[in-house]
């Protein structure tokens, strides 16, 4: 009998189905045996009465974490019996038989114990499979699948950035090296940044949800090595409010799309958050003042963001507010300073709840004037003859922005750390197992 997926069971009630899963859990009462069995779509209840022996005896045996293939009748809980709080609440399977096609080591500790970040982190092959992981990859492929779906209804094409690169975007230090073909040195991508713009000459508007890796030895709460960027670059703009535009438009889809994982807010105990009104746009200096900080400064402190969006939640019912304005030397090389505004950038930031989840600007497209800036920092144009040849051969005004999945996803349930926003962190401790485990490799 072909399977039938938990998600689809309601059109199969009062018939006989087959379906496969792991035993999340088994409880015996009396002489009724319950299984409550997970597969990738969902969880459902199954009993084993006396009256079918075979079914019953072979149940008898079965474990959490067991993989089964079980068969069954779909039927109607009692009116009384019906949870609310689950998918399949209104329905059960009564068991026929079952075949076990896996069964399980003893597990370390049982699959929903609330445990601390090291040890979620050093069992995840199993953790993965709770439901507070479970819920947050859910909805995390949920702010993917509307970030690119918000971007192409507003003409973005999509496209695949290198991980592999013969230099850094960003000109810093904390890059990885590899060892490349012919005894050059190659490095893992800080950023796609540079291949957004040349495909802006080609394309105008782009994104790509690229992977990127950061060598910072940083060990903060905030921070990881390997992380994903989604970002767009535009063409033809008059200047960075409209990449801000089409950013609070995804942002506003990107949530909206979210609230339909309502029951994945209230487990996590988080509000949905507030992006239907516009959100408040200030400069680094009226922020500052807000603040009472200091006005010298060329960003922003942890503790400033937090502050300033708690202004932005209780002024403007916002958890979202841009920060723009920034000194055009704090900023990356390609971000655009017009002569009237110099010191400063036609960069931005947008926090969320406090933290910073997307930096964005309007970029120079004038080719002498990206030779100047890249000699002003101290590095070597002809290292980047490559990339200038989109700026040699014509390319409008044009800017974007990046945001980090994991912060957005973190931001998002309240998390503590951004590392349990990501199913495999790698950061300056851990690529899957300590590396301190492993000195003696």
């Amino acid at each position: 009998m072909e399977r039938t997926l938990i998600k689809d069971l309601h059109g199969r009630i009062g018939k006989e189905v087959t379906v496969k899963g792991w035993v999340d859990a088994r409880r015996d009462h009396g002489k009724l045996i319950f299984i409550e069995l997970r597969d990738g779509t969902g969880m459902v209840q199954m009993v084993a009465l006396p009256s079918h022996a075979e079914a019953h005896a072979a149940v008898e045996t079965v474990r959490a974490e067991w993989v089964i293939e079980a068969k069954g009748v779909v039927n109607k809980r009692p009116e009384k019996m019906i949870k609310a709080d689950s998918p399949t609440g209104d329905i059960e399977i009564e068991l026929l038989g079952i075949t076990i096609l896996s069964e399980a080591y003893e597990l370390p500790f049982e699959k929903d114990t609330v445990v601390n970040l090291e040890t979620l982190l050093n069992y995840r092959p199993f953790t993965i499979r709770s439901n507070r992981e479970r819920d947050i990859f859910t909805l995390q492929a949920t702010l993917l699948e509307a970030y690119r779906s918000s971007l192409r209804r507003q003409g973005f094409m999509e496209f695949q950035a290198p991980a592999l690169v013969g230099g850094d975007a960003e000109g810093g230090a904390a890059v990885f090296k590899v060892n490349y073909f012919y005894d050059k040195t190659a490095y893992l991508a800080t950023s796609p940044q540079l291949y957004k713009q040349i495909m802006v000459g080609a394309f105008e508007r782009v994104f790509t949800i690229a992977r990127i890796f950061r060598a910072e030895k940083s060990a903060t709460t905030r921070h990881l090595s390997e992380l994903t960027q989604m970002d767009f670059e535009m063409g033809f703009i008059d200047d960075e409010r409209d990449v801000m535009a089409v950013l609070e438009t995804v942002i506003r889809e990107v949530v909206a799309k979210a609230k339909e994982h309502a029951a994945i807010f209230a487990r996590f105990n988080a509000d949905v958050p507030k992006a239907d009104k516009p959100f408040p746009v200030l400069t680094l200096r009226e922020a500052q003042k807000i603040l009472a900080v200091p006005e010298s400064a060329d960003d922003m402190e942890p503790d400033h963001e937090r502050r300033i969006s708690e202004w932005a939640l209780k002024e403007h019912d916002s958890d979202f507010v841009f920060i723009t304005r920034f000194p055009t030397a704090g900023r990356a090389f390609y971000t655009y300073e017009a002569p009237n505004e110099a010191p400063y950038s036609r960069g931005f930031d947008l926090l969320f709840r406090g933290l910073e989840i997307n930096s964005g600007a309007q970029r120079i497209h004038n080719y002498e004037e990206m030779v100047k800036r890249i000699g002003s920092r101290g590095m070597d144009p002809k290292k980047f003859s490559f990339y200038l040849q989109a700026f040699k051969y014509g390319m409008p005004p044009h800017g974007g922005s990046s945001t980090g999945l994991e912060r957005l996803t973190a931001r998002m349930l309240g998390l503590a750390n951004v590392k349990e926003a990501v199913p495999f962190p790698r950061d300056m401790n851990r690529i899957d197992t300590l590396l301190s485990e492993n000195l003696d490799d």
